[in-house]
């Protein structure tokens, strides 16, 4: 060999040896040298050069013996392929190491033990073609965790050798088009962090669904990460908002306590493959969240700065210390999937009918599979899967890369959105459903299903082949529109994807669908907790557990799906009506039958206004003010503005702006706009008297139009027809309210569902000089491109596809 290194120090390491020791042991030693003074703490260790691993090679011809074997292997005869692999690796980890490197290791060690006696490492495969901007080889190499002792580290590292021809790294090199001698591997030996006694996980420096870049997506379960990269468990998932970092744990958006039914730990075994454990993890501690939220901002702290340094959306593996509580940077390498969309055209799947839900769990993609069920055991039936089925399993190991790539949709019974079958399902552009808990059960081998992620962060699994609408939008060839086009959005899980429509923010968040969606509780029962029935309070328990505090729950989540709407449409305007349940659907949550009266006529009962200012409900009201107050005030979320729903009278106007100050949303402080949602034929007919209350109207078409024509507006049958936005009496009302509006100089909008049904309606609200319109998101490019043609604007050219 060559005066060059075999063996180098991570200090000694930068980005520009990526050439040398692979970009994973490259950025181990950038972090160490240039990050440490940003408070990132990387354990130290050292890495086997790319010359060493040639010199290895070299060694008693091994290397020639590789390459004739796989010279004429066909990757996508997957039975050959195991074969190969399985004879390659047998060959190389039975090869002895060259002398020279033999030494040089041992010299290595022997001085990274002297400053940390009796400690274990890992040991992990850094490629020189793995981790590049282009290219995700992430997991396709072995790791070994808890490995003590030279002789054992010297075996390990073997094996990461051999590991270089597994199965699924020779597939991906002839698909991704790299030449197997072009590709070596260098070992990284870590000093291992004891997160098998504290938790761990991985982290992203976007949303991984949508791509969003102003967040860091956060993964945490107890233990050692590899459950969470293998996608044992389902792991805690933490929303952080970059912009608001500053804000310390208000710049949590959200979180999720996940199941984290196991951990892995340390065994007493410290060789390659006897070092580890997976044991099960307490049932109380599954219910809390495995890190606290100061630890979720510093990690978030530190990934942005990971991030600024390298310029560039990372992935990024983590471990928390339970011996010293310390958080420690374990890898980091280049995000390449979403970071590789350009943005500037969008596909959008939309399920289009409805049937049995199958399974669910959490959606990787934002597509629409469909295929047939095709349960899978282990890697020795992939064979079994055909192109187009729908891959069902336990769990899928990386290892099974060659066989997802046929497969429409892949379903899971175990696992979280960054794990490694995560991470391959987006390279591919599969929907992938993880998680599921019961998939291999509840779905039958050859059954029909569809299989969506395009609904939020949860995904479903749907008996048969249900028809799905395909929707590109060229986002950067939107012609002007002549008025302001919001978006209505009750889902939070869609906000990031929501986003990406063109839009002037949100016009209509609705609070009872976040509470629907995010409590699912009776604001009474939380309040009342302690004095709850034994069988009311078991239902309820799980679901508060992570969060201590029945009241902190529901304040929390309500703030949450907010701010994550907020977020995602930052500095936009988001306006959130305040919760405008009716008596029946309040009585539909957990524990509601106790507190709501039956009414008749639930529509026209006990709901918006009068409701927050009765005294029964009052206490229940304060808590959303507490939560609406945490997401201006804490999260820094200020372009929040509040909407009241449904105020039959002058009187309540007055009221429920006190109500909103001596809660702490005192009309005009820190910037608050309150807008009144225009809905009843009063609010139209004393619209100048009532806007001295308010900083504007939003028009609800819906309720507008029922009240001013006497007909339900769920009514079918004779009547049916007679429910009109466009009728004459309706358009006169809307035209009252819109005139006060522009006389005062106060805002007005509309968010009914009447301008989304009918683009007659919509020019007509232009033609009044209407300020906005808050269209349904499914809506929004036709009716932006069908206002700019009337205007005269032309249509952009379709989108490619």
């Amino acid at each position: 060999m060559s005066g060059e290194a075999r063996v180098v120090a991570f200090e000694c390491l930068r980005m520009s040896d990526v050439d040398r020791v692979g970009g994973k042991n490259a950025s181990l030693g950038e972090m160490i040298g240039q990050l440490a003074g940003a408070g990132i703490r990387v354990p130290g260790g050292f890495a086997t050069t790319a010359a060493a691993f040639r010199e290895f090679l070299a060694h008693d011809r091994l290397g020639e013996r590789i390459e004739a074997r796989l010279a004429a292997l066909d990757v996508d005869d997957v039975a050959t392929l195991v074969r190969t692999g399985a004879e390659i690796r047998g060959w190389v980890a039975q090869a002895p190491l060259p002398p020279g490197l033999e030494a040089d290791l041992r010299a290595a060690y022997e001085e990274l033990d002297a400053s940390s006696p009796g400690a274990s490492y890992a040991v992990r495969s850094s490629a020189t073609a793995e981790d590049l901007p282009d290219a995700s080889f992430a997991g396709q190499q072995e790791t070994f965790l808890n490995i003590n002792g030279i002789d054992n580290i010297i075996h390990a590292i073997r094996e990461v050798f051999a590991s270089l021809w597994n199965d699924r790294a020779i597939a991906y090199r002839v698909h991704q088009g790299y030449a197997h001698a072009g590709v070596a591997l260098s070992a990284g030996v870590q000093r291992m962090v004891r997160s098998d006694l504290g938790a761990a996980g991985v982290l992203f420096t976007l949303d991984t669904e949508s791509g969003f870049d102003q967040v860091v997506f956060i993964t945490s379960s107890y233990g050692l990460g590899e459950t969470v990269v293998q996608g044992a468990v389902n792991p805690d998932e933490f929303t952080v908002s970059k912009r608001t970092l500053d804000a310390g744990r208000g710049a949590i958006l959200r979180k999720t306590v996940g199941t984290k039914a196991v951990k892995m730990v340390f065994a007493d075994g410290r060789s390659a493959g006897r070092s580890t454990a997976t044991v099960a993890v307490p049932e109380a501690d599954r219910t809390r969240f495995s890190i606290g939220d100061d630890e979720v901002v510093e990690l978030a702290r530190a990934a942005v700065a990971i991030e600024r340094h390298y310029g560039r959306p990372m992935d990024v593996e983590w471990g928390r210390d339970g011996s010293d509580g310390k958080l420690y940077i374990l890898q980091a390498r280049p995000e390449t999937v979403k970071s590789r969309e350009t943005g500037a055209e969008l596909r959008r799947y939309r399920l289009k009918g409805a049937s049995t839900v199958l399974a669910s769990g959490r959606a990787i993609g934002q597509k629409i599979g469909q295929g047939v069920v095709r349960l899978v055991k282990s890697a020795a039936e992939m064979d079994r899967v055909r192109a187009g089925d729908v891959l069902v399993t336990d769990m899928t190991d990386p290892d099974w890369e060659p066989v997802m790539k046929r497969a429409a949709a892949i379903v899971t019974n175990r696992g979280g959105r960054t794990c490694h079958a995560a991470i391959i399902a987006r390279e591919l552009g599969i929907p992938a459903v993880v998680g599921c808990g019961d998939a291999t059960r509840t779905l039958a081998e050859g059954a029909e299903v569809t299989v969506s992620c395009a609904e939020g962060d949860t995904g479903h699994v749907y008996a048969g082949r249900l028809e799905v609408e395909i929707a590109d939008v060229a986002l950067d060839r939107m012609p002007p529109c002549p008025t302001k086009i919001m978006m209505n959005v009750g889902n939070p899980e869609l906000a990031f994807a929501f986003r990406r429509l063109p839009n002037e923010g949100v016009g209509l968040a609705r609070l009872e669908f976040i509470i629907s969606r995010n409590v699912g509780i009776h604001p009474k029962a939380l309040l009342e907790y302690a004095t709850l029935p034994a069988d009311l309070k078991a239902q309820i328990a799980p679901r508060i557990a992570a969060y201590g505090d029945p009241v902190e729950f529901y304040v929390a989540k309500i703030a949450e799906g907010v701010a994550t709407i907020a977020a995602a449409f930052w500095p936009k305007k988001v306006i959130v009506r305040l919760s405008d349940f009716k008596s029946n659907e309040y009585g539909n949550l957990v524990g509601g039958q106790r507190y709501e009266p039956h009414e008749e006529n639930p529509m026209l009962g006990f709901r918006g206004a009068s409701r927050y200012l009765a005294s029964s409900f009052y206490d229940c009201f304060a808590l959303e003010c507490r939560a609406m107050k945490r997401v201006r005030d804490e999260m820094k979320l200020t372009n929040v503005e509040l909407m009241v729903p449904f105020v039959r009278t002058l009187a309540e106007a007055r009221g429920v702006n006190e109500l909103l100050a001596k809660n702490g949303l005192k009309r005009g402080e820190n910037g608050l706009r309150v807008i009144m949602m225009c809905e009843l034929p009063s609010n139209a007919v004393l619209a100048d008297r009532v806007l001295e209350h308010f900083d504007g109207f939003s028009i609800g078409s819906n309720d507008m139009t029922q009240l001013t024509l006497g007909v339900d507006r769920d009514a079918g049958g004779a009547i049916a027809s007679t429910f009109d936005e466009r009728d004459d009496a309706v358009k006169a009302m809307l035209a009252m309210a819109i005139e006060a509006c522009q006389r005062k100089g106060s805002y007005v909008g509309i968010c009914g569902q009447g301008p989304s049904d009918h683009p007659d309606l919509a020019q007509w609200l232009v033609d009044r000089r209407i300020e906005s319109m808050s269209l349904n998101p499914d809506t929004v490019v036709e009716t932006w491109l069908d206002l700019a043609k009337r205007a005269g604007s032309s249509r952009p050219e379709p989108a490619p596809g």
